[in-house]
C-alpha cells in the first residue's frame, strides 16, 4: 500500500515537473510569435470563431436559467425589480467565465489533446524534431497563445448573451417591465466585475490549452492512448478551472 501511494506521489511530481518544463519552453518560444503569427491566427479562428455558435447557446440558456433561479429564490421576499442586478453580478463574475470555460475545455482542450496525441503515436512529432522544427514552438505555443487570447473574448460575448437571455425571461415570462430590469442592471453593473471575469478567463484559457497540449505530448499506446488522453485532458482542465475560480475569487473579489 505504501509503495503504491509512494509511486503515485512520485508520478504526480514527475508529471508536474514535466509540465512546468513545457511551459518554460513555451515561454522561450514567445519571441517567435510574430514570425509564427499565421499559426496563431489559424488557432484563434479554431478556438474563437468556430466556437461562437456553441457559446451563443450556452450564453442564452445560462442567462435564462439564472433568471428563473433568481426569481424562485426571491419570490415572496423582495420585488422582481431586483432581477437585473441579481443576475448581472452572477453572470459576469461567475456563470459566464466558468461555464464557458468548462464547455470549451471539452471542445478545445480535449481536441488539442486528441490532435497532438494522434501526432505523437503516429510519430509525426518525431518527424518534426528530425527536421529541426520544435514541436513546442510549432504546435504548443500557437495553441496556448490563441486560447489565452480568445477565451476572454468568448467569455465577454457569452456574458453579454446571457444577460440578454435573462432580460428576455424577465420581460416575457415574469412580467418585469423592460425599463425596470435595465435600471436594475445599470445600478449593479461595475467595470471591476468585468475586469475580474476577464482576468479569470485569461487564466482559464491558459490552463485549458497548456493542459491539453501537455497531455497530448505525453500520449502513449496508439488509439486507446489517444482516447484516454482526450478524457484526461477534459477532466484535469475542468478541475483546474474550478480550483482557479476559487483561488482567483479570493484574490480579485473576496479580499
Amino acid at each position: 500500500m505504501i509503495t503504491f501511494v509512494g509511486g503515485k506521489v512520485f508520478k504526480f511530481f514527475t508529471e508536474l515537473g514535466q509540465f512546468f518544463y513545457l511551459m518554460l519552453r513555451v515561454l522561450k518560444s514567445l519571441g517567435r510569435m510574430f514570425r509564427d503569427r499565421m499559426l496563431i491566427i489559424e488557432q484563434m479562428q479554431h478556438v474563437g470563431v468556430n466556437s461562437l455558435a456553441l457559446v451563443t447557446i450556452i450564453g442564452i440558456f445560462t442567462g435564462a436559467v439564472s433568471c428563473w433561479q433568481a426569481a424562485y429564490q426571491i419570490k415572496g421576499l423582495i420585488s422582481y425589480s431586483y432581477l437585473g442586478s441579481a443576475t448581472t453580478k452572477a453572470i459576469i463574475i461567475e456563470l459566464g467565465p466558468v461555464l464557458a470555460a468548462i464547455v470549451l475545455a471539452g471542445r478545445v482542450g480535449a481536441s488539442m489533446a486528441a490532435e497532438l496525441g494522434t501526432m505523437k503515436v503516429t510519430e509525426q512529432i518525431d518527424a518534426l524534431e528530425s527536421m529541426a522544427i520544435s514541436p513546442v514552438r510549432y504546435l504548443a505555443m500557437p495553441r496556448i497563445v490563441a486560447t489565452t487570447v480568445m477565451l476572454p473574448v468568448l467569455v465577454i460575448y457569452a456574458s453579454s448573451i446571457a444577460i440578454i437571455g435573462s432580460y428576455l425571461v424577465a420581460v416575457l415570462f415574469l412580467d418585469v417591465p423592460s425599463e425596470t430590469f435595465l435600471n436594475s442592471f445599470k445600478k449593479a453593473f461595475e467595470v471591476k466585475d468585468v475586469v475580474a471575469g476577464t482576468i479569470k478567463a485569461v487564466f482559464f484559457g491558459l490552463s485549458i490549452s497548456s493542459i491539453g497540449c501537455f497531455i497530448g505530448f505525453q500520449t502513449k499506446g496508439g488509439a486507446e492512448g489517444v482516447g484516454l488522453s482526450t478524457i484526461k485532458a477534459f477532466v484535469v482542465a475542468a478541475a483546474s478551472i474550478l480550483i482557479l475560480d476559487y483561488v482567483l475569487w479570493n484574490f480579485l473579489i473576496g479580499m
